[in-house]
């Protein structure tokens, strides 16, 4: 199982980063091309919700994102440390039509929109948030690379 681990100050420029990267990890992993896009904004939505949070809480640890290569599947976590009063745990996988869980950290509809956007795109997802923190854990199928003789 290959891991990478991504750090970056919560600054909405390394949004872009972030997508970039994962991108291509997702591609070395795997997975299809038709679903770059996916992970692409996926990756951004779930960042840019880490990083507005910590912007409006005023926290400066950075946002970590964690893509794993596993022998069926790729994964990204997204995790901030904003403190949410309300322990959430969200998943869905396999089934796009969950709501979204409802938050109070930042508490608008701005980051219901960005949880929903991410539960359309990404058939496995998993949100949870607590006291220390949130985390968004998102999974696609890879296909396994060829054997040319």
């Amino acid at each position: 199982m290959a891991t990478v681990e991504l750090l970056f100050s919560a600054l909405p420029e390394h949004v872009r980063t972030a997508r970039l990267v994962a991108a291509a990890v997702a591609r070395r992993a795997g997975v299809d091309e038709a679903v770059l896009d996916e992970v692409r904004l996926a990756v951004g939505e779930a960042c840019s919700r880490a990083v507005g949070l910590h912007v409006s809480q005023e926290i400066s640890s950075p946002v970590r994102v964690v893509l794993t290569e596993d022998e069926k599947k790729f994964s990204i976590e997204v995790a901030d440390d904003a403190p949410h009063a309300i322990s959430v745990a969200v998943a869905t996988p396999g089934s796009a039509g969950t709501e979204p869980a409802a938050d109070d950290a930042g508490g608008d509809g701005e980051d219901d929109m960005g949880l929903a956007v991410i539960s359309g795109l990404v058939d496995d997802v998993e949100v949870s948030a607590g006291a220390d923190g949130g985390l968004i854990r998102m999974s696609w199928p890879t296909t396994p690379a060829s054997v040319t003789p």
